[in-house]
């Protein structure tokens, strides 16, 4: 939650607090209390301090998101139904479903991977897709229903739904069986490609905001005294709502994140300390022939690369090696900074920790690509693939540092930046 500062025109034009349709809306970022005013077609509104985009292009539209949820929805039932890919050695035959990625690792003894990647692949992603379409067709059908907690956890979800990051490790992964065997692209692979590119593209069209709206507008805003706005959906309460739930999405009502830097600082030591093994370890075991290859994810990428696969490896090196390094060193440079009540660069930490909750959990990537190849390469004794235990350690630092990131509260940054100018 956010507290009252001052009152901005956030927006593509800004001349008065006079426009029809302006609300008053909490910036979630930098904590900005601020007048929104509705971007025009093709438009967006900015925080005007710390440019997080509050309205989009989207704006108003319903129809468009729903119909492609939908889509999405129709053909995550084949993917998960169907063959994703088709692998021929020696005369042999074998096919993989989005299913035997989750068997396979858990018959490996790695359970806690493969719940994790039945829930990342097809329970999280079902579910959100259902969540989604019920709130959008409740709202064009004028349903009154606790439409703001289900599009609150739906929102939740998002970043846990990961075909679009399952789908690029299932690339890598055939790239990697293309080398040593013939495999094709069964329908269920076909289908989750077209359901990961809706996915994508109904996020683009849907504006989070016009759905809060709709749900129950700011009609008025509290006069006199602090306010604090939800960090979910921006609606704006007095400050003695604190510790409540909001009127809108049900969320708990707080000034800030309970206990934010501690809890980061924690998560962020946790990586670091998991970070060693996810890289020492191996990741990936290959018996052919009856010999014995190991591989790290560092030499994974080399593999890559000397197969000639170098957009593979650059995009599996960045994803696996670098990304969770960044997203450690930002972390911990945004509570430093904090810590010492740091006014400097706000608005490039503000973007960096954008940049972070974004992009991490496409560190995912190689678990997803070694769940295909366990599930798919098991032909006794010409070939059997194998999860290491650094898969483990890697999977552990993809989460912990994803935890970090929603645990932090950016708008401390503020605070303390404030804090220093007096």
């Amino acid at each position: 939650m956010m507290t009252q500062e001052d009152t901005r025109l956030a927006g593509p034009i800004a001349h008065s607090h006079g426009f029809p349709g302006t609300e008053r809306v909490g910036c979630p970022d930098c904590g900005l209390v601020q007048a929104l005013v509705p971007p025009g077609r093709g438009e967006i509104a900015e925080c005007p301090r710390c440019s997080r985009v509050l309205a989009g292009t989207a704006t108003g539209r319903i129809g468009t998101p729903l119909a492609l949820f939908v889509s999405a929805l129709v053909l995550l039932v084949p993917a998960i139904a169907a063959p994703l890919l088709v692998v021929y050695t020696f005369g042999a035959r074998r096919a993989g479903w989005l299913s035997t990625n989750v068997t396979a690792l858990w018959r490996d003894g790695f359970e806690s991977l493969g719940a994790l990647v039945g829930l990342f692949s097809i329970v999280l992603p079902a579910v959100f897709l259902l969540l989604i379409i019920w709130v959008l067709a409740s709202l064009r059908r004028q349903r009154t229903a606790p439409i703001g907690a289900v599009f609150r956890w739906a929102q939740h979800l998002r970043p846990w739904v990961m075909i679009e990051v399952f789908l690029v490790g299932g690339f890598v992964a055939y790239s990697r069986i293309k080398v040593v065997s013939s495999v094709d692209v069964g329908l269920g692979g076909w289908c989750l490609l077209a359901a990961a590119l809706l996915v994508m593209l109904a996020v683009t069209q849907l504006d989070e905001r016009t759905v809060w709206e709709t749900l129950r507008p700011q009609e008025t805003t509290p006069d006199g005294g602090r306010t604090i706005a939800c960090t979910v959906c921006d609606f704006i309460v007095p400050a003695t709502a604190a510790g409540g739930k909001c009127p809108r999405c049900g969320a708990g009502v707080y000034r800030r994140k309970p206990d934010s830097l501690r809890r980061t600082a924690a998560l962020a030591a946790t990586g670091y300390l998991l970070y060693i093994p996810a890289n020492t370890l191996p990741v990936l075991t290959t018996v052919r022939f009856g010999r014995e290859e190991t591989n790290t994810i560092l030499s994974g990428v080399i593999e890559l690369a000397r197969n000639d696969l170098w957009p593979l490896a650059v995009i599996v090196f960045t994803a696996s090696i670098i990304l969770p390094l960044v997203k450690l060193a930002g972390l911990t440079w945004m509570l430093l900074a904090t810590r010492r009540g740091s006014g400097r660069l706000l608005v490039a930490r503000t973007r960096l920790y954008r940049s972070i909750d974004t992009v991490g959990r496409w560190s995912n990537i190689d678990i997803f690509s070694v769940a295909v190849l366990v599930a798919i390469l098991q032909f006794g004794s010409l070939t059997a693939v194998h999860a290491g235990d650094g898969l483990v350690a890697f999977g552990a630092v993809v989460i912990v540092t994803m935890f970090a990131t929603l645990m932090f509260d950016p708008r401390l940054m503020w605070d303390a930046g404030r804090s220093a100018h007096g």
